[in-house]
């Protein structure tokens, strides 16, 4: 079920930018909680380009 909050997404020049992005996993929560705050921004966006890397091709299905 989706909430009534969705993330606004833009791509401009390569650049994605995402605003107001609610991620409900308890699980992948618990791993970033594992890390200093400082890095959570970073680390984020590095799982975002991988995750996003690994679905290189599927928008032709």
């Amino acid at each position: 079920m989706r909430g009534d909050n969705v993330a606004e997404v833009k791509i401009s020049d390569g650049t994605i930018k995402v605003i107001d992005l609610d991620v409900q996993d308890p699980k992948a929560a618990a791993v970033l909680a594992e890390y200093p705050e400082v890095r959570w921004a970073e680390m984020t966006r590095r799982a975002l380009k991988i995750g996003l890397g690994y679905l290189k091709g599927g928008g032709k299905d």
